[in-house]
């Protein structure tokens, strides 16, 4: 789950960390209103949207009167946004954040990620704050910094100093970077974040240490532990289908492709999603039922994928353990015949129950084409979707 920048900054000062003086606002006038009440000469008007690399996309501007203000507020407000990290189409502005401008001598970059293979926080920072940590890692990766924090420990002012040194901090400075980067690893540790961000992290010119920026998003299986986070859910920042499908307790996160996926297991849907895209074609979704599919839930599966226009065929792939294929081909029928299913449905079952579930699908009468194996039903669904 995702959150706004402001949002975030509320988060992270709650652990100490030094962010500039800020209110969010939903309209033009609350955003005048906003830059009067802070005060001061010079404002930045920012776009708030679950998506990176805002400033470049337009959504990022800096006022340097009220009347700016409202003349910023007014462009920004209601556009679409688009940004690397949106689809093409962009993401409609429907809040802003109005700053105190800040004297920003140098840019730097922190971050914070779960490292699966040491099983600890992978602390990263970088003297090139700004940027897109990935453009950083791609053409100068001597410039991004990491440790892996020892959970028994947590983050010391040891690593902590070493690793502000290494991207620039004067030692004047340190005592406060030191905070800021052990506030952010609690606040990363107690959310139960997957991902914490200050990019960037500034440096001012009389040597203060300020988060600029503030990203946090977490971990969806931790959410019931922390229902402060849950409330602050902006469900206009989500793809509805995947609201949708949280509704029914189905995994399913939308793609670019015209193949729908419907699979009882994530590893199952990866394959499933790599054979679909080895012979050629491009899956729409990654769904998974999971292993206690009703009639109901497959149904609610159809739906969703069917609600995507560019939709040209659908992969039916279940092994049956949990999971008894009878039990999905009955929903398939049912879902087939309650929806007068239009595109191409390819189905691959293996599993408790296989034979009875194919009898039921070959006697339903509907125009279901059976696959024996991946491969099959890999080259059977990307050659219906062709029109084949």
């Amino acid at each position: 789950m995702k959150i706004h920048e402001y949002q975030g900054k509320d988060v992270l000062k709650k652990y100490g960390v030094t962010v500039p003086r800020s209110i969010p606002a939903f309209t033009v006038d609350e955003a005048v209103a906003a830059a009067e009440k802070l005060g001061g000469k010079v404002w930045v008007v920012k776009a708030q949207i679950h998506a990176g690399g805002r400033g470049k996309g337009g959504g990022v501007k800096v006022a340097k009167s009220l009347d700016e203000v409202r003349q910023k507020a007014t462009e920004i407000l209601g556009m679409q946004l688009v940004t690397h990290q949106t689809s093409p189409a962009g993401q409609k502005v429907r809040r802003l954040l109005i700053e105190e401008g800040a004297d920003i001598r140098k840019e730097l970059y922190l971050g914070m990620v779960t490292d699966r293979a040491t099983q600890r926080v992978a602390l990263m920072a970088s003297s090139e704050g700004g940027m897109d940590i990935e453009e950083v890692a791609e053409h100068t990766p001597e410039k991004i910094h990491k440790i892996f924090v020892e959970p028994a420990t947590g983050l010391t002012d040891a690593d902590a100093d070493a690793v502000a040194t290494k991207i620039g901090v004067p030692d004047a400075s340190l005592p406060q970077a030191r905070a800021i980067f052990q506030a952010l690893y609690k606040a990363y540790w107690d959310t139960d974040a997957a991902l914490a961000e200050i990019n960037p992290l500034i440096l001012t010119g009389d040597g203060r240490v300020i988060a600029l920026d503030a990203k946090l998003n977490f971990d969806s299986n931790a959410l019931y532990r922390h229902p402060d986070m849950v409330a602050l859910r902006d469900l206009d920042e989500e793809d509805p289908a995947e609201i949708e499908a949280s509704k029914y307790d189905l995994a399913y996160i939308s793609l670019d492709g015209d193949i729908g996926c419907l699979v009882n297991g994530a590893g199952l849907a990866m394959a499933t999603m790599d054979t679909i895209k080895l012979f050629g074609g491009e899956p729409a979704n990654f769904l998974d039922v999971g292993g206690g599919a009703t009639t109901e839930k497959v149904t609610e599966a159809f739906k969703i994928m069917l609600k995507n226009p560019e939709l040209k065929a659908i992969l039916v792939n279940i092994f049956g353990g949990i999971m008894k294929c009878d039990t999905i081909a009955e929903g398939v029928i049912a879902a087939s015949r309650a929806l007068q299913l239009k595109v191409p449905l390819v189905v691959r079952m293996k599993g408790t129950n296989e034979e009875l579930g194919r009898k039921m699908l070959a006697d339903s009468g509907l125009p279901i084409i059976s696959a024996a194996n991946m491969t099959e039903a890999g080259e059977k669904v990307v050659a219906a979707a062709r029109g084949g």
